[in-house]
C-alpha cells in the first residue's frame, strides 16, 4: 500500500527583529503583537484539521507561536533542535547596514559565495540545507501515513521546498516564506509534492512579511 504522509510547514509569527530588519539565525526576538494575532488566528484554523504530531523548533519564537497556534487544537508539540533556523554566526542580530560596517567580507562572501560558503561560528548553505531535508525526511519516515504539523522558520520551509521541487541551490529564491502561513507537502513511496504553498488566508487581512 502506498501510504501518504502529509505535513503541515508552519513559520512562526511575526517576531520584533522581523520588524527592525535584523537577521535573527538562532538568536531569539518576540513575537510582536500582530505576530501573537497571526499564530492566534491561525489556531482557530486549524482546529478544524486533523493532525496527529506536532514538532517545533526550539527557539522561543517558534515554541511561542507553537503554544499560540496549538492552544485550541491541545497541540502538544516535540521541541527538536533540528527544526532551527540557519545558524547566521557572527552576522546573527544585526542589520544588512551594520553587517556591511562590521563584517563587510562575510558580509559579501555571506551573498556571493555560494552554498559551500560558511559563514564564522555559522552555517553554509549547503550544511543547513542537509540538516533541513534530513530532519524532515526523518519526521515523514517515523510516522508514516500521518499528518504531522512543523513550526518552524522561513529558511527551514524555503529549503524544503528545494529539496521536493529539485530547485538547485544556487537558484535566487522566487517564492514567498510568509508568517503563519501553511505550507503543505507530501510524501509518498513516489516520492514528495508540493501541494501548496503560502496560505495566509486564515490572516484574514492581517499584514504578513515575507523572509528576508
Amino acid at each position: 500500500m502506498n501510504e501518504m504522509t502529509r505535513i503541515v510547514l508552519i513559520r512562526h509569527g511575526e517576531t520584533e527583529w522581523n520588524l527592525s530588519g535584523r537577521w535573527q539565525g538562532h538568536a531569539n526576538s518576540s513575537l510582536t503583537a500582530r505576530g501573537i494575532a497571526q499564530a492566534e488566528a491561525l489556531g482557530k484554523r486549524m482546529v478544524d484539521e486533523t493532525i496527529d504530531h506536532v514538532y517545533c523548533s526550539d527557539l522561543e519564537r517558534a515554541e511561542h507561536t507553537a503554544r499560540l497556534v496549538g492552544g485550541p487544537s491541545g497541540w502538544q508539540p516535540t521541541l527538536l533542535e533540528s527544526l532551527r533556523e540557519r545558524d547566521l554566526g557572527v552576522l546573527e542580530g544585526l542589520t544588512t547596514t551594520e553587517m556591511l560596517e562590521q563584517f563587510p567580507q562575510e558580509y559579501r562572501s555571506f551573498c556571493e559565495g555560494g552554498p559551500e560558503y560558511k559563514i564564522p561560528e555559522g552555517e553554509s548553505f549547503k550544511g543547513f540545507y542537509e540538516r533541513c531535508s534530513g530532519a524532515m525526511e526523518d519526521l515523514a519516515n517515523k510516522h508514516p501515513g500521518s499528518r504531522i504539523a512543523i513550526v518552524t522558520h522561513g529558511g527551514f520551509l524555503g529549503t524544503c521546498l528545494r529539496y521536493v521541487l529539485g530547485i538547485p541551490l544556487e537558484v535566487t529564491r522566487n517564492y514567498a516564506l510568509l508568517n503563519c502561513s501553511i505550507n503543505r507537502l507530501n510524501k509518498t513511496e513516489d516520492g514528495w509534492q508540493m501541494i501548496s504553498w503560502g496560505d495566509v488566508t486564515h490572516l484574514q487581512g492581517l499584514k504578513t512579511l515575507d523572509d528576508a
